[in-house]
């Protein structure tokens, strides 16, 4: 995308393009989805300044319509939204559920207790997302954020050889970053934007977003801290979504007692 490129906004010169690209900013479109004040924190740049360079690489994307104006009608937000795909789930049930199956440009949430077949879900849509669009798929690839080690290929295999398409070039269209701890999954997104368009990302999955989260901070004491800082991973993975017109699914595992993590109140 060479139109997208950082030192083709106005102002900005080769050493604020390589202070952005130092920083994980490495297109347009990063800058939108980083947003000014976070901008600032990571570069040290100053805010009023990051704001401005927000705000032209805001309207060049306006101008070039890949993002909407500040005020658009209701047509408008209509027609764009024609856009919005949907990836069948392989089951007729879901698919009605969903509405079609699984949209772009939202985040679809997948909970259950331990062992409910959370990840083998994962696992289908990684194939599902790869077939023709007049199967329900986008003909796109798959990046898959593993935070509990949890992805096997050997499933991916017995899946594609189920829905009749070639293993090994459904496992090369499947991007996988595993995350070591809760920063390290926070970072693999924010420097996914290269990553989305080189290999054609229609799927973004996370399994699972918040175990790292709730195995690092543990206490009703980190409690505040853990949900600033996993609302800015939700946030950060909808903006990708919207942005580059994907579909973003991630898992999170729910349980009957969590005084296990939080002590018991009484």
């Amino acid at each position: 995308m060479e139109d997208l490129r950082l030192d083709s906004l106005e102002g900005v010169g080769p050493v604020t393009t390589r202070k952005l690209s130092d920083a994980g900013i490495h297109n347009i479109m990063d800058l939108i989805i980083r947003g000014p004040v976070e901008i600032s924190e990571i570069t040290g740049m100053d805010k009023d300044t990051t704001a401005k360079i927000v705000n032209k690489a805001r309207q060049q994307l306006v101008e070039e319509g890949l993002i909407l104006k500040d005020f658009v009608t209701a047509t408008e937000i209509y027609k764009r939204r024609q856009d919005i795909g949907k990836i069948t789930t392989g089951t007729n049930c879901l698919d009605t559920l969903f509405d079609g199956g699984i949209e772009t440009q939202a985040l679809t949430e997948v909970y259950g207790e331990f062992a409910c077949g959370k990840t083998q879900f994962c696992h289908t849509m990684c194939i599902m997302v790869q077939k023709p669009k007049e199967e329900g798929g986008l003909e796109g690839g798959v990046l898959y954020i593993d935070t509990e080690n949890t992805f096997r290929p050997e499933r991916i295999v017995s899946i594609a050889k189920v829905n009749e398409m070639d293993p090994e070039k459904v496992l090369d269209n499947i991007i996988v970053a595993r995350a070591y701890n809760s920063a390290h999954q926070t970072l693999i997104l924010e420097e996914a934007g290269s990553v989305i368009e080189e290999n054609n990302i229609k799927l973004i999955i996370v399994d699972s977003a918040v175990g790292l989260f709730r195995a690092e901070y543990l206490g009703r004491g980190t409690l505040s801290v853990r949900q600033q800082k996993l609302n800015h991973f939700v946030h950060l993975l909808v903006r990708i979504a919207e942005t580059y017109n994907c579909a973003a699914l991630a898992t999170n595992q729910v349980m009957a007692s969590p005084d296990v993590f939080f002590g018991d109140p009484t």
